[in-house]
This record gives structure tokens, sequence and C-alpha cells, in this order.
């Protein structure tokens, strides 16, 4: 019988088709940048190929995010250091935010509406819908994006960095309060019309299933340390199975959403298990973490600052 922790990584493993940028992406955004933001290829490759993502797909696919600007490169001798470009960086420490937040946010009770103003090409408004929804915006009769917490001014930048800034001359920011009338449609109305909750509760629900069994193996072989590899790429699987999900939730506060809402428990979840494979996979990166000069750097040590608030290992 496979551990559930070995369950999780053969499963990887057995995927028909993986999908190695987006992976990479997570790996950059968890592990790389807090050692500085870049590594040697060759690292990299040595990292990922336990997983069975052989040199030629990490090659292809770092190619490819360089050419998609997350990625640069930097010659060092006969070798080569990949590193975050600017605009990489700013979208992982965005991301970083509400990944490894330890509750979901307040809500002061007003909603952030981007309305269009004026006419769009079929072609602007769905690359202006893409752009918001991975901002966490829902949709209001297809002229109206809504969000109850989103920081306007950074959503309009988001916008401007993915290359979309033609079109804010037709875009108006607002705050909106409930203004509470007789038989309206309330809060949770809005909710229910802009995003489909139900497909994501299922997610969430499936994520939970996926890990839960990890958990209470971590948790029973307390005395017996998981090695560091599989620390590492559990942590990188986890991280990068949780990421997908908040790349679709809009991150509603718990007032606007259904009791017992699996998304809560997603979160507690990942955060334990987050915790308990942090230090065994550090030490696997210390071993095998190289730039191109041969040099390891040491991790942040804010990286010790995640999940902390409510740490359940204190």
């Amino acid at each position: 019988m496979h551990s559930p922790v070995q369950k999780r990584l053969d499963d990887f493993r057995q995927q028909g088709r993986v999908q190695a940028g987006s992976l990479i992406i997570s790996v950059f955004g968890d592990a790389i940048l807090p050692r500085g933001g870049r590594i040697w290829l060759g690292s990299l490759i040595r990292l990922l190929e336990p997983l069975e993502l052989n040199e030629r797909l990490v090659r292809t696919s770092v190619f490819r995010l360089a050419k998609e600007e997350w990625l640069r490169t930097e010659p060092s001798g006969r070798r080569t250091d990949y590193l975050l470009t600017p605009s990489g960086q700013r979208r992982f420490e965005e991301a970083s935010r509400h990944i490894y937040a330890s509750s979901a946010p307040q809500w002061d009770r007003r909603w952030r509406l981007i309305v269009t103003v004026g006419d769009l090409a079929p072609k602007q408004r769905e690359a202006l819908r893409r752009a918001l929804f991975w901002q966490g915006f829902g949709v209001i009769g297809g002229d109206c994006f809504v969000h109850p917490s989103a920081d306007l001014s950074a959503a309009f930048d988001a916008l401007i960095a993915e290359g979309l800034s033609e079109l804010l001359g037709k875009l108006k920011p607002l705050l909106a309060a409930d203004a509470q009338f007789g038989n309206a449609a309330n809060d949770i109305d809005m909710v229910h019309g802009a995003w489909n909750l139900e497909r994501l509760a299922a997610m969430y629900a499936e994520f939970v299933d996926r890990y839960q069994p990890v958990l209470a193996q971590l948790r029973a072989d307390v005395q017996e340390d998981i090695d560091g590899e599989s620390a590492f790429l559990l942590r990188t699987l986890l991280i990068h199975d949780y990421r997908r999900l908040l790349l679709r939730d809009p991150e509603l506060p718990d007032v606007l959403l259904p009791a017992e809402w699996p998304g809560q428990k997603a979160r507690l979840l990942c955060k334990e298990v987050y915790r308990r494979l942090l230090p065994a996979s550090e030490s696997h990166l210390d071993a095998l973490f190289q730039l191109a000069n041969g040099q390891t750097p040491e991790a942040s040590p804010l990286l010790l600052e995640r999940f902390r608030e409510a740490d359940p290992l204190a």
C-alpha cells in the first residue's frame, strides 16, 4: 500500500499530460522567489526531475515563459540563470499575498465596481473580461464588473501590465454602498449573479479530499520526518493545486459565503500541510538549489512568516 504522500506524488507522475509551465510558475513563486527570484536552469531541471518532468520539457517551458515575459535570462560563464522579470515579480508578489494569507479578507460592506462607459470591440471586451476574472471580479450584465474588496488602483495597474491601457478611458471605477431598499436584491443575490460558487465549492472539496489523508499521515509520522525530496515535491504540488484554486476564487468575505464553505477548510488544511513540510523541503533546496555561478542563496527570513498567523504547529 502506498502512503498518502507517495500516492499524491505518484498520481501526478502518472498524468497523461502535464502543464509544466504552470508548475514552474508555482515553483518560482513558492521556492525561488524567497531565494532572490533566480535559479540556474540545470538546478531547476534537477529539482523537477523526480516528478518525471524531463530536461527537454523543462527547457521548452522556461523558454516559453521567457517569451511571455515572466522570466528573463542572465548568462554566467557557460551557464545561464533564469530570473523573474519586474512584471513577473510583481505578479508573483501579488499572488503570494493571497496564497499565504492566514484568513479571509474583512469587508467594509462596500462593493468595488468597474463599469464600461464606452463601446468596446468584441476582442477588447473578452480581453477585459479575462483580465478581471483572474483578479477575482464577477460580471453583472456584461458591462459591470464587481468585487467586494479589490484594490481598484491595483486592478487598473494590472490592466496596464496586461497591455490593456488603451481601455482605461472607457472604464469607470466606483465604490458602492448598499442602499437597502425594501424588496431590492441583496448582497447574496449579487454574489449568486456574479459568480458560480457551486462549481468553486466542488473544486475546494476535491482539494480537501486529496490532501486530508496527507495531513493525517504527516500528523501520525511526527516522530519520523518526511525525507527532503518528498517534502519539496509535495510542497510544490500543494501550492500548485491551491494556487490554481485561488485563481478562480474571488475571495469573498465570510459574510457573503454559504455556511460551511469548503474554501475555509481548504485554507486551514493548506496552512498546516505547508508548515509541516517547510523545514525538510528547505533542507532539500539548500542541497540542490544553485545559481549559475555555483552559489546557493539563503532563503529570506520572510519565508517563515508564510501562514505564520494561527500557525497550527505553534
